[in-house]
């Protein structure tokens, strides 16, 4: 070591949590937020999120009703004190679509000041959550979809690449190539999704341009997500290649786990070729199997 200079333990280092846009704008510890997942995005994986320094973020679908969402923002209310929000998801469904607007106004009378939308053209949103005084995120699988949220006035873009779960989208470009093209097209600040597991890979995404991360799975592999333990542990058993595309002939792109329902689904793609309609697959996708 040079004269006068003495070797110290990271140990003994403070922790010097990264700000960025995204922290500031959001009052977070840390540049880390939840994706509002289906199913596992409960007021409960929420609030713990928040309270780790992330912002957590549940999803309004997932309490049923506009009632019941009302009531799940009271309960993250206390659980945590910390800034949290609600995703408003806009896709096609199978039945009847959900009272979106119901599920606005209870995330707007609820005091909701961050809302994460995703899916369908979120203009009609955007206004209804910004006229409200809410931070609005919009999740975009493709630049052009960025700007074009940018232009409607969204806050904050999650640029979600190929590597994601979910709805990667069916222009399969990678976080690599797509968060490089975010930081030379957009203004408004963005976080990176998909494929988001530790430390290095954040380090990677602010390197690139993102002014955060938005992490799903990941979070599903803790003691507050309401998977099954087996579950859990199929997926931090798993490895890079237990993923599948499903949908892609319908061009609506799902990346799922790989389990024998998956794998049912996948060889019913494979027979039916052009021809396959939703209805094939219907029974095995709608959530009762798997």
């Amino acid at each position: 070591l040079p004269a006068g200079c003495h070797p110290v333990s990271s140990t003994t280092l403070p922790a010097m949590p990264f700000k960025t846009k995204v922290t500031e704008m959001l009052g977070i510890e840390h540049p880390v937020i939840m994706g509002g997942m289906t199913g596992v995005g409960t007021p409960e994986l929420a609030a713990a999120v928040s309270n780790a320094g992330g912002l957590g973020i549940f999803a309004a679908h997932n309490s049923g009703s506009p009632e019941a969402c009302s009531e799940w923002i009271k309960q993250c209310k206390q659980l945590t004190t910390k800034p949290f929000g609600v995703n408003m998801t806009l896709l096609p469904t199978m039945g009847a679509p959900p009272d979106y607007m119901g599920y606005a106004r209870a995330i707007i009378d609820g005091g909701v000041k961050i809302v994460e939308t995703a899916g369908n053209d979120p203009k009609k949103w955007v206004k209804v959550f910004k006229d409200a005084g809410c931070i609005v995120i919009h999740k975009c699988v493709t630049i052009r979809h960025a700007l074009s949220a940018q232009k409607l006035g969204v806050d904050i873009i999650s640029l979600d690449g190929f590597e994601c779960a979910g709805h990667p989208g069916e222009d399969d470009v990678g976080n690599l190539v797509l968060q490089a093209k975010g930081a030379r097209v957009l203004t408004a600040p963005y976080v990176c999704s998909g494929g988001i597991g530790d430390g290095k890979q954040l380090v990677a995404c602010l390197a690139l341009g993102a002014a955060g991360v938005n992490v799903g799975t990941r979070i599903c592999a803790t003691k507050e997500c309401n998977w099954p333990e087996a579950f859990k542990e199929r997926m931090v058993q798993a490895d890079e290649r237990h993923t599948v595309l499903m949908f892609r002939r319908l061009h609506n792109t799902a990346r799922v786990f790989r389990n024998e329902v998956a794998k049912q689904v996948e060889q019913i793609e494979s027979d039916k070729g052009k021809d396959l309609d939703f209805s094939d697959v219907a029974e095995l996708v709608m959530g009762k199997r798997g």
